[in-house]
């Protein structure tokens, strides 16, 4: 399902119209992605989490000129769904 489609759904469901309703999906997108880039998880009960991990240093090959190479340590944004989610799901 893409963003447009999403947007569809909720419009029709809602009653609400569909320009407003955009503006509703794309605040919040906005508000995750600026929330993680803080360091701040964001907790959708029902739903899940959107955190942000860290993954160690750790050393890689780059084979075309055979030299290793240490990749720093760094931080990326995950989801993990909920207990309720993960069994709809199933």
């Amino acid at each position: 399902m893409t963003k447009a489609e999403l947007v569809n759904e909720i419009a029709k469901a809602t009653g609400v119209e569909r320009a407003a309703t955009l503006a509703v999906v794309e605040k919040m997108m906005e508000t995750v992605k600026d929330s993680l880039a803080n360091g701040e998880n964001v907790y959708l009960r029902g739903f899940g989490s959107f955190i942000v991990k860290t993954r160690s240093q750790k050393t890689a090959r780059n084979i075309s000129q055979n030299t290793t190479i240490i990749i720093p340590e760094h931080k990326i944004p995950a989801f993990k769904p909920s207990k309720v989610f993960l069994e709809e799901v199933k």
